[in-house]
């Protein structure tokens, strides 16, 4: 979940008995976080402690054989604030996240964390960083617990309950016949699309990472669950470097910072009320979403 769903999925498919329980699940887990592409440099660094600023200075980036998706791209996100990328699909949100997460590296220019450029950075060190949660939600054989506990190792049970009350997933947790206890499934089928995106917001807030990336992570919520998760947000993210992508304009309200992308450019940029204000890209996706 936290950097590379697809190869997750991919060790999915392969039935690896989970006998020794926790440590062989944990394994499969960190196995999953590997980036595919990328390799770590030989004189890599570990990424210092900092306030959590991110900022892309002049990136250009293409996917292999496409268009450019980022061209000479800036954009600063502010240290423990939450910001929002909002806007058409194809803007480039979700390279951005990719990016941040050093799935890919830029064609030229930098992402930097704290003025540190990751590419530099120990892959170990990214990870520690970062909680990811993606509306493509991927949960282990196993049981709430285990999936919820591999956002931290050594997590206690009070910690992971606490992270599941703060996710609004405790509740329906309880409601199960083994609450915590209960198996999930393979790929968490045993579960609805809402309890399974519910479990990878606890793993995330579990991690309690300095960078949380929210990608569609309330897609699979129905709307009263869209409205617990979104009093819990302010909770969740205080002193923490948030980057939320959200269709749902309706997620975004209370972002510091709203970033409004078409076509890899920013046009607009603010908090909601003085987007609307605006009367620009922003306000009409809003309108639009509240159309019958």
């Amino acid at each position: 979940l936290l950097f590379a769903y697809e190869p997750a999925k991919r060790l999915a498919r392969v039935r690896i008995s989970l006998e020794s329980g926790i440590v062989g699940v944990r394994m499969m887990f960190e196995l999953a976080d590997q980036p595919l592409t990328l390799v770590e440099k030989p004189d890599a660094k570990p990424l210092l402690a900092g306030p959590g600023e991110i900022r892309f200075d002049a990136v250009d980036f293409a996917y292999q054989n496409g268009p450019p998706v980022l061209d000479r791209f800036d954009l600063t996100l502010a240290p423990g604030k939450m910001t929002a990328l909002v806007g058409p699909s194809g803007g480039g949100k979700s390279t951005i996240l990719n990016l941040i997460m050093r799935m890919y590296d830029p064609k030229s220019g930098k992402v930097l964390f704290d003025g540190q450029d990751i590419s530099h950075a120990t892959l170990a060190s990214l990870r520690e960083k970062i909680a990811y949660v993606s509306q493509d939600t991927f949960l282990f054989a196993g049981t709430i617990m285990h999936n919820i506990r591999l956002g931290r190792e050594g997590a206690t049970d009070e910690e992971v309950i606490a992270a599941a009350k703060a996710a609004n997933a405790h509740d329906f947790i309880g409601a199960q016949a083994k609450g915590y206890e209960t198996d999930v499934g393979e790929n968490g089928g045993l579960l609805s699309g809402g309890q399974r995106q519910r479990i990878s917001i606890a793993r995330a807030m579990l991690r309690n990472a300095e960078i949380l990336l929210l990608d569609e992570a309330t897609s699979a919520l129905d709307a009263e669950s869209e409205a617990l998760f979104r009093d819990a947000l302010q909770q969740l993210t205080e002193g923490r470097t948030t980057i939320v992508i959200a269709h749902r304009l309706s997620t975004v309200h209370q972002a510091d910072t709203i970033v409004v992308l078409e076509a890899g450019k920013v046009v607009e940029s603010g908090p909601h009320k003085t987007l609307l204000k605006q009367g620009g890209l922003y306000q009409k996706l809003y309108e639009y979403q509240l159309m019958p």
